[in-house]
């Protein structure tokens, strides 16, 4: 089974990626940040190197996809290859940073590999405002995110929203904002008892 946690940047992803799966045994994959070789020079310019940065991205999902699919275990990965696709990359084109030819071809590989792999079984979307996005890209301290504007955060959740009301497959939507799953064993315990109602059967 395939569990995707989706999200802006900053709403938790990764934390309740590692907290699900430690509560239940599944396999945790992780979206490569600290070793992409792109990131850092993308937040320093972003039309130059969006290109670069995203389809370094979709390799690195797809080969995480074509992994999962050959795994017995119960994978939950950090972001999926959908959002990267319908959001970020949607996002870039939009802005002007990806012109129409590179947009293209990136689709083009996109549908190609889409193709050869499935969709997650089930997909977790942790609903943020940007306040609290804010709130937590600051917490972490990553030095290429500091320069990030509201606006752009503002403008993925737009898009974050739009996919999500579209999207047809198994889906749990999470209201973050007043969470506090890393620390609060209550508010933890609400999204296991959401996930084992949509896995399980439970509490239903």
């Amino acid at each position: 089974m395939h569990i995707g946690i989706a999200g802006n940047i900053g709403s938790g992803k990764t934390t309740l990626t590692r907290k699900l799966a430690e509560y239940y045994g599944w396999t945790p994959r992780y979206e490569a940040v600290t070793y992409n070789p792109y990131l850092e020079d993308y937040y320093k310019d972003i039309p130059r190197w969006s290109y670069n940065l995203e389809t370094y991205f979709l390799a690195q999902r797809f080969q995480d996809l074509l992994e999962i699919s050959k795994s017995e275990d119960v994978i939950i990965q950090d972001r999926t290859i959908l959002e990267g696709v319908e959001i970020f990359v949607a996002n870039n084109h939009a802005l002007g940073n990806l012109s129409d030819r590179d947009y293209e071809t990136y689709m083009q590989l996109f549908r190609l590999m889409m193709s050869m792999v499935n969709p997650p079984d089930l997909l977790i979307y942790l609903r943020c405002g940007v306040p609290h996005l804010v709130e937590q890209i600051q917490k972490r301290g990553r030095d290429y995110e500091q320069s990030m504007n509201l606006e752009y955060l503002a403008g993925l959740n737009e898009r974050y929203e739009k996919w999500i009301e579209a999207y047809r497959d198994p889906l749990l939507v999470i209201e973050a904002d007043q969470m506090d799953f890393e620390n609060n064993p209550e508010d933890f315990a609400r999204i296991t008892d959401k996930i084992d109602a949509e896995l399980f059967g439970l509490f239903k």
